[in-house]
């Protein structure tokens, strides 16, 4: 089940799919994430980019707070399906694109103020470095903008370029990060 902690959906219960292959962000974890956002950013003028989407809770949870643009990327249909078809029900602005993450970043020409990522937590270091590499080099992050990677507190991701700070719930970590192009100006 998943909850909608704030925004104009506060509360708001969705049920996912039993047969989707996600490890969905706890109440707790998302709460405590949100929370840490709410002082940063300003929801409606965030463009929002969405990895590993799964059931598109961090979706949801921007949305519902009023982020203007949201895109969602998640590779397995039942996912897609799934945050497409809600996303219709709720009446929410995300776009959900079905493909492969990394794939989708090394083509991407956008660029957004805040990333998330949830990989499984069977990524490789070399796939963690590369996925943190497309999402902090170039344009993707905007200046001032920031990436927000979930995984498991057995990892450190302090060695990554962009690294500011990590936060552990339990099993589960948020490392942020921020543009390596604006860390080398600083």
């Amino acid at each position: 089940m998943i909850r909608i902690i704030s925004g104009i959906h506060k509360g708001r219960r969705l049920k996912a799919p039993k047969n989707l292959p996600v490890r969905p962000t706890t109440d707790r974890a998302k709460e405590s994430l949100f929370n840490i956002l709410g002082h940063a950013i300003y929801w409606p003028d965030t463009s929002v980019l969405d990895l590993f989407a799964g059931t598109g809770n961090l979706s949801y949870e921007c949305a519902s707070r009023g982020a203007k643009r949201i895109i969602a990327v998640d590779a397995h249909p039942g996912c897609a399906k799934f945050i497409e078809q809600t996303s219709e029900l709720l009446k929410l602005p995300i776009t959900v694109y079905k493909r492969d993450t990394l794939t989708f970043l090394r083509q991407s020409r956008d660029s957004f103020d805040l990333i998330f990522a949830d990989p499984p937590y069977d990524f490789s270091e070399e796939q963690l470095g590369e996925l943190t590499s497309l999402c902090l080099d170039g344009a993707l992050l905007k200046d001032e903008g920031l990436f927000v990677l979930e995984h498991s507190s057995a990892r450190d991701l302090s060695h990554l370029p962009g690294f500011e700070q990590v936060r552990k719930y339990g099993s589960s970590s948020f490392s942020f990060f921020r543009s390596t192009e604006k860390n080398s100006r600083s």
